[in-house]
């Protein structure tokens, strides 16, 4: 029993001491990486900025779970007398805080998102499925009442909501431009990204958060239109939206077409106005790139492997004198 205690304490040691140390180097650094991708492609611009935002936790699990806990079990004499200190045992305790509070956290944007759309349904009806990708669709609902005008919310099984307001005021091709808008987010699974930031929520991250939405909305703009006609229609969309209030905001775990500040939304529609085909092209890596860097990390942490988990070994046991 005390063994395990003190395996479990010494691994939310390394955690929350990785998580912590790397967290504060985001807040920090990350605007040098977001103007460096500025002038690659929106979603790109996008991916790397949540991909900056996931990587303190990321790393911090990956350390924990294959090299501090492996080391402790492997090395760690079960039969030993030694003491767990106050540093562990502090580290320890605000690791296993942390994690709580963003289960916490999670769970309470989860379960209003829940009562949200549980309150929308009530009056909802089915117009048409919007098509995402060749052989996959999302639903579209109409529902009246005090509802933002256009939004895609849920996570697992992701529907587009429109309100009469919005069908009113827009006209076909604006509704089909703003429909393939909100398509977008739930191809690319947007809301399940604002759940897991909630996960793993840690003060001073709501500019990087501001930042990845506003890039995550005009990636959307650019995979909804092909052409300078669609662009006018998505920017004419935005704008008439922008101007219906909804007295009740939109949801943490959601996507709403307009729901940014007055100053980007003007971004977006000055980008829309002046939209170039490039804006579309491809500019990702491969997948054979992305293939080959997993093969030499992998490969790197085989030979490696037995030579991290005795250093991480001695770590641990600094760690606990």
């Amino acid at each position: 029993m005390i063994f395990a205690i003190r395996g479990i304490l010494i691994s939310s040691s390394i955690f929350v001491f990785l998580y912590c140390l790397l967290s504060v180097a985001v807040c920090k650094l990350w605007r040098r990486v977001w103007f460096c991708g500025e002038p690659h492609q929106q979603r790109r611009c996008a991916d790397l900025l949540f991909a900056v935002r996931m990587l303190p936790f990321t790393v911090a699990s990956a350390v924990t779970f294959i090299l501090a806990v492996p080391s402790f079990l492997l090395l760690e004499p079960r039969a030993g007398s030694e003491a767990i200190g106050p540093m562990p045992s502090i580290l320890g305790v605000c690791g296993l805080v942390l994690q709580i509070w963003g289960i916490r956290n999670a769970a309470i944007a989860w379960m209003r998102a829940s009562r949200m759309l549980g309150r929308w349904s009530l009056e909802a009806t089915f117009i048409s499925s919007s098509p995402i990708r060749p052989q996959k669709s999302v639903s579209v609902l109409r529902t009246s009442g005090d509802v933002p005008p256009l939004i895609a919310a849920g996570i697992f099984r992701p529907t587009v909501w429109l309100s009469r307001a919005a069908e009113f005021v827009l006209n076909d091709r604006e509704l089909q431009s703003a429909l393939r808008h909100e398509a977008v987010h739930v191809q690319k699974r947007d809301n399940l990204r604002k759940l897991i930031m909630r996960l793993v929520a840690f003060p001073g991250m709501n500019g990087l958060e501001r930042a990845w939405r506003e890039r995550t909305e005009m990636a959307a703009d650019d995979a909804a239109v092909s052409s300078a006609s669609e662009a006018l229609d998505l920017a004419a969309a935005v704008i008439k939206l922008s101007r219906l209030a909804s007295l009740q905001p939109p949801g943490e775990v959601t996507m709403a077409l307009v729901h940014s500040p007055a100053e980007s939304v003007n971004a977006r529609v000055e980008r829309l106005m002046a939209w170039k085909e490039q804006h579309n092209a491809s500019s990702g890596y491969s997948l054979q790139y992305k293939l080959c860097a997993a093969a030499i990390a992998v490969t790197t942490l085989a030979v490696t492997y037995n030579y991290l988990l005795v250093r991480m070994h001695a770590v641990t046991e600094w760690l606990v004198r």
